[in-house]
């Protein structure tokens, strides 16, 4: 059962006695509370140096739990100067609240902290990987990331200042990059960046602490920039020239081993002379017997026939009509040397024949 606030404080007056419980609350420490990046909490009220008794802390939240004791305390040399709260022990956006108690001489004494709003008591861890680069006109562009689960919950504040300045500037962005307007290339300069929560999500003034640095510059350069410059040269010489070659390879090879893409890419012109070797070679060039010709159809496209031969004449014309003598198959008169030949016969008919 929750115990009311102003209830326990009478309660607590009414045990230790008005005067001496007061004197005590003046010269008692007081318990600050830090919520770490949301992970774990400690609440410390002091060093060793500074307490006089070995305090116990028990803690509850309003309207919720009974007051429990703390389980992880922090001690410097056996003096207990603090408390550790696990993720599982802290419940956020209620009411909060501690109470120190110590025994000294005989007399207890006690001290009731404020009212605490856990989501107005986180401190973020540094921002990480920051990273210059250089932008044109003479523009740098400064980015980081933050480690905090909830980015949006986040402002930031940059402090820079060149080897030639006395002090730092200091800025504060919303996001997570800043731009540098203008850099002088002679100059090398330093940046620092740190975070808090911003109005939206909490009221605190808790910031983190300073990032690691990051320098640019003529006489330094920063580790983001030396490591943008080495990507880009293995990109350009290395890996782009390697892809190409492998690529180019396995084209390839997909080229030579698919006979579809083959043939598509590369025709083959047909060569019709192997359909003819077996005319020529087997058949001696017979094509009825190349084809498959039966021999009767064969025999019969050849002629089962033989032609006389008839003699036909040609008449002469009629003024020099002589009649037809068979057998005109006699030699010519001799013709005696000296003598005039005589003329020669004539056959009237010009002997010629044809074939039936």
């Amino acid at each position: 059962m929750a115990v009311p606030s102003a209830f326990l404080a009478s309660v607590l007056l009414l045990l230790c006695g008005l005067g001496p419980c007061l004197a005590t609350a003046h010269g008692s420490p007081g318990v600050e509370c830090v919520f770490f990046n949301e992970e774990y909490m400690t609440c410390t009220w002091g060093s060793k140096e500074t307490l006089t008794a070995n305090y116990s802390l028990y803690y509850w939240y309003e309207n919720r739990s009974p007051m429990v004791e703390c389980k992880h305390y922090l001690q410097d040399q056996g003096i207990s100067i603090g408390c550790h709260f696990n993720k599982s022990e802290i419940i956020q956006f209620q009411p909060f609240r501690v109470l120190l108690n110590a025994s000294l001489s005989g007399r207890t004494l006690e001290v009731l902290s404020e009212r605490m709003e856990l989501q107005d008591l986180v401190k973020p861890e540094a921002p990480v990987n920051l990273t210059i680069r250089n932008m044109s006109g003479n523009q740098l562009r400064l980015t980081w990331s933050s480690p905090y689960p909830k980015a949006q919950c986040l402002e930031h504040a940059v402090k820079y200042k060149s080897n030639k300045d006395t002090s730092w500037t200091e800025h504060r962005v919303n996001g997570d990059i800043f731009s540098f307007p203008s850099v002088d290339y002679e100059k090398y300069y330093t940046f620092y960046v740190r975070s808090k929560i911003n109005s939206y999500c909490g009221s605190t003034q808790l910031w983190s602490e300073w990032s690691v640095p990051v320098v640019w510059g003529s006489n330094s350069t920063s580790k983001g920039v030396v490591l943008e410059q080495l990507s880009w040269f293995w990109i350009h010489t290395v890996l782009i020239p390697i892809a190409s070659c492998l690529l180019l390879l396995v084209l390839v090879v997909l080229l030579v081993r698919m006979e579809r893409v083959w043939v598509i890419l590369m025709p083959r012109i047909p060569n019709p002379s192997k359909n003819f070797d077996e005319l020529f070679i087997t058949h001696n060039g017979n094509f009825q017997e190349w084809a498959g010709v039966p021999k009767d159809v064969v025999e019969s496209f050849k002629p089962n026939y033989s032609e006389n031969i008839c003699y036909v004449s040609e008449l002469p014309p009629k003024d020099s009509y002589e009649p037809l003598r068979e057998g005109n198959n006699h030699p010519p008169p001799p013709v005696t040397p000296g003598a005039p030949a005589a003329p020669q016969e004539h056959s009237p008919y010009r002997n010629s024949y044809l074939g039936m």
